[in-house]
């Protein structure tokens, strides 16, 4: 259960890797400033800022530590064996990621053998031989406490889409808190459900057609509730497609039938043919369909997050 005591409903909280805030904290006493971080989305979140390594009193500059697999063991320490933090780190990261119940994401620095999300180096142990098969050693006990948390890596929000899945998962995943902590009812589950339809619909329509009976029969409250997230999660995993994105604002346009003249209909038609061709950005017809509710107002339409998943101001429907 999310921690309300420390849980903001009013503003998003976010883990970032301290590095990545401009924090001199890495081995050499630099940092791994990000921009996008720092200046894109520092505005909508709250950062909640850790380093595995100076929390233990590495400190800073100090020795780079790596992985080494002996068996089924990981060991963190030095190429020297001089410095060995196997048991310091693993304490740590049980300790602070239980105390992150409340966040809504977190942003890791790549290839780091603490917060490397995926593809850090796992050397065999005692040798310098290795591969990049590994997981920092406090993302994975992240990742493992909240399998649903969503987790990336700061490089990988350059691609577009990737950085669109992620913050709409991240508001999401906010919103399904918000919830939790003002306690759910069965009609606000439903409710919550009927708000995201279009939403699951681009992103999964199996799960979307999956997700509905799980609500339809309510014995236990919290065992459905916590099914239904396990899978509503699942589903906002998975890339939205163009093809699922053309699919549901057809659906969409349908509610329109009966208002927009034949010139608005066309007009309609068009952007989202355009869309679905990679002629246009999904921005263009979603901003003619809240157009269009403006001048035609559909309350269970104007009430889909699908139309506004994340704010306007992040610009994230520009690129694709």
């Amino acid at each position: 259960m999310v921690n309300k005591e420390i849980f903001k409903p009013e503003k998003i909280q976010i883990g970032i890797s301290s590095c990545l805030l401009g924090q001199k904290v890495r081995f050499d006493g630099g940092h791994k400033n990000s921009n996008y971080c720092n200046k894109d989305l520092a505005p909508f979140f709250d950062y909640i800022s850790v380093c595995p390594e100076m929390a233990i009193g590495m400190g800073a500059p100090r020795k780079s530590i790596r992985q080494e697999i002996d068996g089924d063991k990981i060991f963190v320490k030095s190429a020297d064996g001089s410095i060995d933090v196997t048991d310091k780190l693993a304490e740590f990261s049980e300790k602070r990621v239980n105390e992150l119940n409340f966040i809504g994401g977190y942003i890791l620095c790549a290839k780091s053998p603490t917060c490397g999300m995926e593809r850090v180096i796992e050397y065999k142990y005692g040798t310098n031989n290795g591969t990049k098969s590994g997981v920092g050693v406090y993302a994975r006990k992240l990742m493992e406490t909240y399998p649903h948390l969503p987790v990336e890596e700061e490089g990988r929000l350059h691609d577009p889409l990737i950085k669109e899945n992620f913050i709409t998962r991240v508001y999401a995943y906010h919103e399904w808190h918000c919830l939790q902590a003002e306690g759910w009812t069965k009609h606000k589950l439903m409710q919550f459900h009927a708000r995201y339809k279009y939403l699951l619909m681009a992103h999964s329509p199996q799960w979307y057609r999956d997700l509905g009976p799980i609500l339809a029969q309510i014995d236990d409250l919290d065992a459905t509730a916590q099914t239904y997230f396990e899978g509503f999660m699942t589903a906002l995993k998975i890339k939205a497609t163009r093809k699922n994105h053309t699919s549901t604002l057809q659906h969409i346009q349908g509610y329109f039938k009966k208002h927009l003249s034949k010139d608005q209909k066309e007009e309609l038609t068009e952007s989202i043919m355009k869309y679905r061709e990679g002629l246009l950005p999904l921005l263009v017809p979603i901003t003619l369909i809240n157009h269009y509710l403006r001048e035609h107002p559909t309350p269970y339409i104007e009430g889909q997050v699908y139309l506004n998943p994340h704010p306007e101001e992040l610009r994230l429907r520009y690129a694709y």
